[in-house]
């Protein structure tokens, strides 16, 4: 039953799909240098940028997606060409070209033209893209509590919270604003590559389907821009939260000083080496000095207290 189910798949992607769509490993050097005698293909004179030539469109993009945990960055290179589309990508199975596969055995017409194979890899890609932006916008909420937390003082455990607590926070928030800007990037790219498939695309039903592409990837992009600006406002709370904690720190040490520089200055006086001091021969003259001590250290912080320096 594994082998009836495996042999339409098979039959698909090398009979049907393939008639259009050739994707080439940037490590075959050896297939590209016979798309490049056969078709007139040539990556290296494209150089990753859009490069235009009688026989093909070069169109790059630069693809962030999500494989397992961890967040990748791959170029991929359309040359399109009337008869055969060709993708420079990383690796001979692209995972993220898995979903643009699917897409085509569920609507076998996209794979009669390069155009209808492009249409679906570029939906493919932004649908990537979508979900790291769901991934790094579950990231910031998790950060969001982190930093609420830090506001308030406290952790889960009753302990004050420092300025070494919030350094993973701060480094993953980092990372996160990295991701979306990348992701941006990434969006205006595949926005570009839509428009000139949509110029270079016949009049019919698929025109409508890249305008549809062209609205989802605006919609995507517009969402990494909403994440960008909550990884930029989180970044202003930690920075607002880290100068109240230093501003806290500077008045704790301001009240020390003016508390006992009063009792300081009195000590000063005693250092002095005068020949007669009279409160020395008093009987009581060490209790006199020690109450008139204290009293000069509580008058500076009854007047901080009475103006509310100390909340």
């Amino acid at each position: 039953m594994t082998t009836t189910t495996a042999a339409p798949i098979d039959r698909f992607d090398t009979d049907v799909l393939q008639q259009h769509w050739i994707p080439l490993s940037v490590t075959d050097a050896e297939t590209a240098a016979v798309l490049h005698n056969r078709l007139g293909v040539d990556f290296a004179t494209a150089r990753n940028r859009v490069f235009e030539t009688d026989e093909f469109i070069y169109l790059p993009v630069v693809l962030t997606y999500k494989r397992g945990d961890v967040i990748e960055r791959d170029t991929i290179v359309f040359a399109l060409g009337s008869d055969f589309l060709i993708t420079l990508q990383p690796d001979l199975h692209f995972t993220p070209f898995d979903k643009a596969v699917a897409k085509m055995r569920r609507n076998p017409s996209l794979t009669g033209s390069p155009h209808g194979v492009m249409y679906a890899l570029l939906w493919a890609m932004n649908e990537a893209s979508e979900r790291v932006i769901h991934y790094a916008s579950d990231a910031l909420e998790a950060m969001n509590d982190d930093i609420e937390m830090a506001t308030n003082g406290y952790d889960h455990r009753g302990r004050e919270i420092g300025v070494a607590d919030m350094r993973g926070t701060m480094s993953r928030m980092n990372a996160a604003e990295e991701i979306v800007s990348r992701v941006q990037e990434t969006q205006l790219q595949l926005a570009r590559a839509a428009r000139h498939l949509m110029a270079d695309t016949p009049a019919g039903d698929l025109k409508s389907l890249i305008a549809i592409l062209i609205a989802d990837i605006d919609g995507v992009k517009q969402h990494a821009g909403f994440e960008h600006d909550k990884v930029r406002y989180l970044q202003q709370s930690v920075m607002t939260w880290l100068d109240v904690k230093q501003n806290q720190i500077v008045k704790v040490f301001t009240i020390i000083t003016a508390v006992f520089l009063p009792p300081t200055l009195i000590a000063t006086f005693y250092g002095m080496n005068f020949t007669w001091m009279p409160e020395l021969e008093w009987e009581h003259g060490f209790l006199a000095t020690t109450l008139m001590t204290l009293v000069a250290a509580v008058i500076p912080l009854v007047y901080i207290k009475r103006k509310g320096w100390l909340r």
